[in-house]
């Protein structure tokens, strides 16, 4: 059968079968096919909140597109990835191998982003992290189809080093749960608190999420360092604050930490945070047009006030649209879209931030301070910070 007449019957066959409606949705699809979005983010546990919030900011940043992405409709898929890092790579394959979504949108929890790093450098699909911090995710795991939008681990505090002696802080006692992520912010302070002239006396941990602080807040007191820098998280945050105002230490020893310390927890911190300095890429209280634009979008959209994870989530669909407007919808165009996302300014509401050569922010850190159940801002702890990117070989 010459080609000429096998198109011929292909088209009769599709004609005919069009007119009983038998393909006309294989027809549609090919036409039209929607962009694929997965979601794996935690919905329940500890980390709920954050997964939603990163979640709306998101939909937000698409829907002020007019809900598509180059131009093309968009079908969302869901995995609750329960903060558990020993289900990483086979919720990650759900996604990826059931769903075939074209782009990946996750995690919070670093160890399950190790799983997520695995399926993506494996399968090779667009992966956008819109928190967990792991240093390896933009470090010796980087890889051309993963973008980080929020930070790595160190960031925060290795603008907090110099800040703090500054200051007045010549010698300061480090205090954090002993896991990957205080290591690593342990790093980013090391590194910068000692290249400013301050000495660390001491190296405090205790076993993640302990939050047994007595014994440790005894032996603060007994070094009597200037200041006392750390990493916490959450409602573990919170109750050091407290711990640490009770233990008498508040108005003797200042506290300093990553901004995380006092993010989301200041009601239940109350006036125990007050005076608190932290650092961080985003505060509430930022005071810019983009900023006040965003919260006001984003409370009357979801009735509730954006945070950093909600910032970080919007910044992910900003990009993400950059790059599908850049290739117009064809996520198959890998080599420009990489280029696309690597190239792009995010005007966020935290400030303008590019992307570093391993997929990193570089971004403005805010110096910060508790007053009232308020992050204010006081200054910039440092302009346009970059993460070292160390180890990381694009293959």
């Amino acid at each position: 059968m010459s080609s000429r007449r096998l198109v011929l019957t292909r088209s009769a066959a599709i004609i005919g079968a069009a007119s009983t409606g038998l393909l006309l949705p294989e027809i549609g699809r090919a036409q039209s096919a929607k962009v694929r979005v997965g979601f794996m983010l935690p919905y329940t546990g500890t980390f709920a909140q954050l997964g939603v919030a990163i979640e709306n900011g998101f939909r937000m940043a698409i829907n002020e597109q007019g809900g598509k992405l180059g131009g093309r409709e968009i079908e969302y898929f869901k995995v609750d990835d329960e903060s558990e890092p020993s289900k990483g790579v086979e919720n990650a394959s759900k996604l990826v191998q059931r769903d075939k979504v074209d782009v990946l949108v996750g995690t919070v929890h670093s160890g399950v982003q190790m799983g997520i790093q695995k399926v993506a450098r494996d399968s090779g699909v667009l992966s956008l992290i819109p928190n967990a911090g792991v240093h390896a995710a933009t470090r010796a795991l980087c890889a051309p189809n993963v973008f980080r939008t929020s930070f790595s681990n160190s960031q925060p505090t290795r603008a907090l080093g110099k800040a703090m002696f500054d200051r007045g802080a010549k010698k300061a006692v480090w205090i954090t749960w002993k896991y990957a992520a205080g290591d690593e912010a342990f790093e980013g302070f090391k590194e910068s608190y000692t290249a400013a002239g301050g000495t660390i006396i001491k190296e405090l941990g205790l076993p993640f999420p302990n939050v047994e602080f007595q014994a440790l807040l005894t032996e603060i007191a007994a070094l009597k360092p200037d200041a006392v820098a750390c990493f916490f998280a959450g409602g573990g945050a919170a109750k050091f604050i407290r711990d640490y105002a009770a233990a008498g230490l508040k108005d003797k020893i200042p506290l300093y930490g990553s901004g995380f310390l006092t993010e989301g927890v200041l009601e239940a911190a109350g006036p125990a945070a007050d005076g608190i300095i932290t650092t961080m890429h985003y505060s509430d209280s930022l005071n810019t047009p983009r900023n006040t634009q965003f919260r006001l979008a984003y409370a009357k959209e979801f009735r509730a006030q954006p945070d950093v994870y909600a910032v970080q989530g919007y910044d992910t669909g900003l990009l993400l649209i950059q790059g599908a407007n850049a290739v117009k919808g064809d996520f198959n165009a890998k080599p420009a879209l990489y280029k696309a996302l690597e190239g792009a300014t995010i005007d966020s509401p935290r400030g303008r931030w590019t992307m570093s050569k391993s997929h990193n922010p570089v971004q403005d850190m805010y110096l910060r301070v508790v007053e009232k159940k308020e992050n204010k801002v006081i200054g910039v702890a440092v302009k346009a910070l970059a993460d070292s990117g160390a180890g990381c070989k694009m293959t």
